[in-house]
């Protein structure tokens, strides 16, 4: 791993499960960074370590702490809205600066309008809004977009090499940066119980949190967000065709639109350097 500053890995009683996460502390104003389905809060590292010099941290992750099966429904996304606000509550964190990716970006827009999460203001890098008419209909994962590649998704590798020699061989990944890359297999990846490497985000596990997107229709709570908001898109994300989020920034009261060149759905890992400069300049206006 790059030097510089490390988090602490700690985990939070939120009343019936425990959440774990990366905080790095020090400074009195707080940043909340929130990963997208099936990632994890180390791929923020890069971000937090730069946002650390002159900010609190903290990386929450959500896969594990609840038990869900993707054939019930999945693990709705207002539960982990709801989680993240108590999480907060618990941990006496007053009005962050919210910052999420994806699944990340809408659970904290259901969060701040749902919950009541206070925060300073939102980045919503590439959230997630599916067509109203597609929210609370039933459906098997099977059909669903997302949750039926996910659950089929590869999940042994027989050690690191083989690992990176198969994310330089997918789209997903070709843009990704180098440390990025490094950290996902690191802490993405964990000892298999018959040796060599699996996902620690299990296919099945990614895809109930893709199944648990449908359980809410988070469109009529963008009028309700009354912090400053900023939505970023990434210029060659594949989203781009079905959700429009120059839409959905105009919805928030007090939100501006940032295009991203040359980025896909995920900016984070491929511009991490482009979202460090966004986030401070963010922090400073607001």
């Amino acid at each position: 791993m790059t030097s510089g500053k490390k988090p602490k890995t700690l985990t939070q009683n939120i009343g019936d499960t425990d959440l774990s996460y990366l905080l790095y502390d020090g400074h009195d104003s707080t940043i909340i960074l929130l990963h997208a389905t099936g990632f994890l809060p180390w791929l923020w590292h890069p971000i937090s370590r730069e946002l650390s010099k002159s900010h609190s941290v903290i990386a929450p992750y959500f896969c594990d702490h609840r038990e869900t099966d993707p054939e019930k429904g999945g693990l709705s996304w207002m539960t982990i809205a709801h989680d993240l606000a108590v999480f907060c509550k618990k941990l006496n964190i007053k009005k962050p600066l919210l910052v999420g990716h994806s699944m990340g970006a809408t659970v904290l827009i259901m969060a701040n309008a749902a919950f009541g999460l206070e925060a300073s203001g939102l980045i919503l890098i590439e959230p997630i809004f599916l067509p109203e008419n597609l929210y609370n209909i039933k459906i098997r994962v099977e059909d669903h977009p997302l949750a039926s590649k996910s659950i089929k998704r590869k999940n042994h590798w027989k050690d690191e090499e083989d690992a990176m020699s198969y994310l330089n061989s997918r789209s997903l990944f070709k843009n990704w940066d180098t440390e990025m890359l490094e950290l996902y297999i690191r802490f993405g990846m964990k000892q298999g119980d018959s040796g060599g490497l699996q996902l620690t985000c299990s296919p099945k596990r990614e895809a109930s949190m893709f199944m648990g997107a449908m359980h809410y229709d988070p469109w009529p709570l963008l009028p309700k967000i009354s912090c400053p908001t900023l939505v970023l898109e990434g210029e060659k994300s594949e989203n781009r065709h079905y959700i429009d989020l120059k839409k959905i920034s105009s919805l928030i009261p007090n939100s501006s639109y940032k295009p991203i060149a040359h980025a896909g759905h995920l900016i984070p890992m491929e511009k991490p350097k482009e979202i460090i400069a966004i986030i401070n300049d963010f922090s400073s206006s607001i």
